[in-house]
């Protein structure tokens, strides 16, 4: 299926939905794939995992509109970063999602999750006291999702391995809707605080949070 929807969310930002419908082989037939990515495209484990990384490959490729081969590799944080192109790049994936988002000149995080009921019991793992406070319970799961899609892209972002989602990054209260922002800052010893606001939405039965720097 080609890219679903795509969205410009500040100057030269963007971000991209992928609905995965395709087999591994008929993805990686629309990528230029090097042997050192042909080894860590095998190296993973079951179809699912194939396909998640090949489209968000693909994904990324229909964003950048290029024809030239996009060498795209992970950094010493295992942050995607592109070799041969100026643009900071962020990825996710859930079961039939791929996510992408690109800019020029700004770092940027996404993260798209499918609800379950899982989330409730691993709450405190990722959320401080004051923040499970704010929790309606009415909308538990998808406030909770919220709040776990809003750290992921925020963690995506800043691309520190020790950044601890329930120590440093921090989210303000904020009531549940279905669209809506977040107030939030990382916080870290001996670093400068700072403070982003991230975007978030739910679709079908998936929550998608997304965040780029001022």
């Amino acid at each position: 299926m080609p890219l679903i929807h795509l969205e410009e969310v500040a100057k030269e930002t963007f971000f991209g939905l992928w609905k995965i419908e395709e087999t591994p082989g008929e993805l990686e037939k629309q990528l230029q794939l090097k042997e050192h990515e042909l080894l860590v495209l095998r190296s993973l484990q079951g179809e699912k995992r194939n396909l998640h990384w090949l489209a968000t490959r693909v994904l990324l490729r229909k964003m950048l509109s290029t024809d030239d081969y996009i060498d795209c590799q992970a950094d010493e944080n295992g942050k995607p970063v592109l070799i041969n192109l100026p643009h900071q790049i962020s990825l996710s994936h859930s079961y039939d999602y791929a996510a992408v988002m690109i800019s020029r000149d700004k770092k940027v995080g996404i993260d798209i999750e499918v609800i379950k009921d899982k989330i409730d019991r691993v709450k405190h793992k990722f959320l401080n006291n004051y923040e499970l406070n704010f929790i309606n319970q009415e909308h538990k799961l998808e406030h909770l999702y919220a709040c776990w899609c809003a750290k992921e892209a925020l963690y995506k972002l800043n691309g520190k391995k020790e950044t601890s989602f329930k120590d440093n990054i921090r989210l303000d209260a904020f009531d549940y809707t279905e669209t809506g922002k977040i107030s939030s800052r990382i916080e870290k010893d001996g670093a400068k605080m700072k403070h982003y606001t991230v975007y978030y939405r739910k679709f079908e039965n998936y929550m998608l949070g997304y965040v780029n720097e001022d």
